[in-house]
């Protein structure tokens, strides 16, 4: 949440309000006064209900968040797994990989279960576009392009809402 030039969040600022008006309330009632009046409950309410959407949105964009961490991650845990298998056997596999295969040669697994993405889908990724595809390219199996989508812009990272390559370079 931005800050003002006082240094104070927004949420910050209409607790300490609340707190004055329901503080002015009881020093104000009179002694045969025993309750709220509606507009006094009214303001409490309008204040617990701005604060609660607030709440939800900063929820909604963590999360969004984090379903793109995920689909880094995992495109970064795949090429491992393809750099390792290259290691062995000299070329990266032919056939193209799709999420819940194994990436293995012979008695050798390097993954067990390609992941596949989280849902929802964020940001432009479609449900098409929300998908891992592999694909060996290069001569003789000399390098791979795994396709993948993240919804938003990530610090360091990919750019949000287009479909991303991966390659043996590292992730674009």
């Amino acid at each position: 949440m931005k800050k003002n030039n006082k240094g104070f969040t927004l949420i910050e600022l209409l607790v300490v309000i609340a707190i004055i008006g329901l503080l002015s309330t009881f020093i104000s009632m009179k002694k045969n006064n025993k309750g709220f009046t509606l507009i006094e409950l009214l303001v409490v309410i309008a204040i617990i209900g701005l604060l609660s959407t607030l709440s939800i949105v900063a929820l909604n964009n963590a999360r969004a968040r984090s379903r793109d961490a995920r689909r880094v991650s995992d495109i970064k845990q795949m090429q491992t797994a393809l750099e390792l298998y290259f290691n062995d056997v000299g070329t990266y596999p032919s056939q193209n990989i799709i999420a819940s295969a194994t990436i293995a040669n012979g008695s050798v697994t390097y993954m067990k279960t390609v992941p596949t993405p989280p849902t929802p889908n964020d940001g432009n990724c479609s449900t098409t576009t929300n998908t891992y595809a592999y694909t060996q390219t290069g001569t003789n199996g000399s390098s791979y392009n795994i396709t993948y989508c993240v919804g938003q812009t990530i610090t360091n990272g990919p750019t949000g809402g287009i479909i991303q390559t991966a390659t043996p370079a590292g992730i674009k």
